[in-house]
């Protein structure tokens, strides 16, 4: 039986349909979005703009609010970095973010200390919540930004977006969300100023991704790559033209079915896994609090990479953020929900997806309740 892939919070496998959609883009119908001197530019230029429009249509923004990026990693640095930086001219030079954001936020927050600003780092409880009062004490004159993921990638705690955006928009602070593993989630683009996305996180191609910019009231951004003013000028660079075809492809293809039926199967495999094997907890809020795609879970007695190891050739998971996958350490999400250390070392993250089905998860169920008992055994023993 080929192997089953339930890591789909690190990437998920491009949709056929995306992949038949970018391959004239390749070949026959190559061109430069930006050569507008004969048709095979012009077409290049049309098709990015239908894929700008098919972005700006998932967000609910202007596609003229779309920049193109090479992923959300880039997003979330134009984001934080660009605003930040535009920002300190006007004596602005504290950021705030969450201890639980995704390093492509994190990282850049370090940076800008090394810049000479400050940053708030708000905690989060037990379960990865935000208390959205802890925003509204942190805020000051001088905050250039906030930035708060929707969907954490490896606990699935969906923050309360609206709430902080009304506390951001009162003190008159913008808001950036990452907002790359909502799936087929609503996008809060109402409550925010800035959005970044991914298109391989919605069974798009890796190496594309866009930063939504809202217009009114205007963000002013310092850019992070120049030469050649493309994207208004805020990321300079030829745009990948076919990836731009298979991003707008793919945010076409997700419906709110798609994360009902996810969720359906997600708490199949809970139950699964807590019927078959004693000693499973789980990490991070309630099932029906998180995202309908994760499950984050600790299996008593046992290290999760040995558990990793075991069904490597069979099973596809992961122990926290792909970002983060080098060190054996517990991720900085585990360590901000306060996990005793043992439970920590063993937590597994579970990301399901388009092509997961009630068999595979079962065969999963199955096969995790052999191993954990193989390696409680040996550890006993």
């Amino acid at each position: 039986m080929p192997p089953i892939y339930l890591d789909h919070h690190a990437t998920t496998p491009c949709d056929p349909s995306v992949v038949q959609a970018m391959l004239p883009w390749f070949t026959e119908r190559a061109g430069n979005a930006s050569s507008r001197g004969h048709r095979f530019g012009v077409a290049a230029r049309e098709a990015t703009e239908r894929g700008r429009a098919a972005v700006a249509a998932r967000v609910g923004c202007s596609p003229k609010e779309v920049v193109f990026t090479s992923g959300a990693t880039e997003a979330d640095n134009l984001a934080v970095l660009g605003v930040a930086r535009a920002a300190r001219s006007r004596g602005k030079r504290h950021v705030i973010t969450v201890a639980t954001e995704h390093r492509a936020v994190l990282d850049p927050v370090l940076a800008l200390t090394r810049e000479g600003f400050e940053a708030t780092v708000l905690p989060v409880d037990g379960r990865g919540g935000l208390d959205p009062d802890d925003l509204r004490r942190e805020l000051r004159p001088d905050t250039a930004l906030v930035s708060a993921m929707l969907v954490n990638n490896e606990i699935g705690v969906v923050h309360p977006i609206a709430a902080l955006g009304a506390i951001c928009r009162e003190a008159s602070v913008p808001l950036h969300c990452d907002a790359a593993q909502a799936g087929s989630l609503p996008l809060p683009w109402a409550s925010v100023d800035l959005l970044s996305l991914s298109a391989h996180k919605v069974y798009g191609p890796q190496g594309v991704g866009a930063l939504c910019v809202r217009r009114r009231p205007r963000i002013e951004i310092q850019p992070l790559v120049h030469g050649g003013g493309h994207e208004r000028g805020l990321r300079s660079g030829t745009l990948p033209v076919p990836l731009i075809v298979g991003f707008g492809h793919a945010l076409g293809l997700l419906s709110a079915d798609e994360g009902r039926r996810l969720a359906a199967l997600r708490d199949r495999l809970w139950r699964g896994l807590s019927e078959r094997i004693e000693g499973v907890s789980l990490n991070g809020p309630a099932l029906e609090d998180r995202a309908p795609q994760n499950l984050h879970v600790s299996f008593e007695g046992i290290e999760a990479e040995a558990l990793l190891m075991s069904v490597r050739d069979e099973l596809a998971l992961s122990t926290g953020s792909a970002c983060s996958s080098e060190t054996l350490e517990p991720s900085h999400v585990l360590r901000a929900l306060d996990l005793p250390r043992d439970r920590a070392h063993a937590s597994v993250r579970f990301g399901l997806g388009r092509f997961n089905d009630e068999a595979q998860i079962d065969r999963a169920v199955a096969l995790l309740a052999d191993r954990v008992a193989t390696l409680r055994h040996l550890t006993v023993g």
